[in-house]
């Protein structure tokens, strides 16, 4: 178990978290591509520093449903309002053509919560996942997406009609810290439900979810998320360190060292994930996850044809 002696508190981030901006001739080309059709991933937007790591590896993250959010966490920078933007029609094709230019093999959709949309865009995000299959059937698809208040109908609606190869949706944090964390619509409970819906509607279906850490968790109150996560059958698990984005957001309560993360990793494998990644610089759309994932799907489709 970790000792005492790994908390790092707050101030000037350590020197694990001190890392180059992504750069070099593949990520300039194909930003200047998606520039040229007005595309921008969500891992230029939170200026990711595995960017150039993932691009070079055929993965990228995608936002749908435009760049405002009809909730208000604490945790983050989307911008906020009752209200979304029109939805854009031709998303799907751009995403598609964006997929295209990158060469992606795995692709992540992600999208802002759309509370104002009578089936909170689950059939946006299905129409987007079905274009991608059309034009590029090798390219693998997880739908990273929101909780659509907990209603079985959207998930299923969106399971049905796009049926991505991964259902990832975050719990974010811990039970007690959920309600200073997230939107007060946002319910650790119901995003276990989420979870554990995914897994009944399309039992076969991978299934992922992600932990900030240094908001003032505890190891139990950690150990607990884990244990919750494992109860609805979620594969895959990313922990990585939480960042203020800005003055006005929640501050860092500790940084989390390697050594706590690694510590972390070797108790969820424990448990029972099929595959954790675990590290300061780990997001929920993180490479090593979605190789290992991509690698999975790929042994069950061959094991399923060579059966008679």
């Amino acid at each position: 178990m970790p000792s005492g002696t790994d908390r790092i508190s707050p101030g000037s981030k350590p020197s694990w978290l001190k890392v180059p901006l992504p750069k070099g001739p593949q990520v300039h080309e194909v930003t200047r591509e998606l520039r040229s059709r007005g595309l921008v991933t969500v891992c230029e937007e939170a200026r990711c520093p595995n960017l150039g790591e993932c691009w070079d590896g055929g993965t990228a993250t995608f936002m749908l449903l435009g760049d405002t959010c009809t909730r208000g966490c604490r945790f983050c920078a989307v911008k906020t309002n009752s209200r979304g933007e029109t939805v854009d029609p031709a998303e799907p094709e751009k995403i598609t053509a964006a997929c295209r230019v990158m060469g992606l093999r795995y692709v992540v959709l992600t999208m802002v919560d759309r509370d104002d949309l009578a089936d909170g865009g689950a059939s946006h995000v299905a129409a987007t996942i079905r274009r991608i299959k059309e034009d590029r059937g090798e390219t693998l698809v997880e739908a990273l997406t929101g909780d659509f208040q907990g209603q079985r109908e959207q998930l299923e609606s969106l399971l049905e009609a796009g049926r991505p190869d991964v259902f990832a949706h975050n719990l974010e944090t811990v039970l007690r810290l959920t309600p200073r964390v997230r939107d007060q619509r946002c319910s650790y409970v119901q995003s276990l439900k989420v979870l554990r819906m995914a897994k009944e509607l399309a039992p076969d279906l991978v299934t992922k979810s992600s932990l900030m850490l240094g908001l003032g968790e505890s190891e139990r109150e950690v150990d607990q998320a884990m244990d919750d996560l494992r109860e609805q059958g979620v594969d895959v698990l990313t922990l990585g360190q939480y960042l203020r984005p800005s003055i006005k957001h929640l501050p860092v309560r500790e940084f989390v060292t390697p050594a706590r993360f690694k510590a972390y990793k070797q108790r969820a494998e424990r448990k029972g994930f099929l595959y954790v990644a675990s590290g300061p610089l780990v997001r929920s759309s993180y490479k090593a996850a979605e190789f290992y994932i991509e690698g999975m799907i790929k042994r069950r489709r061959d094991t399923a044809e060579e059966r008679p």
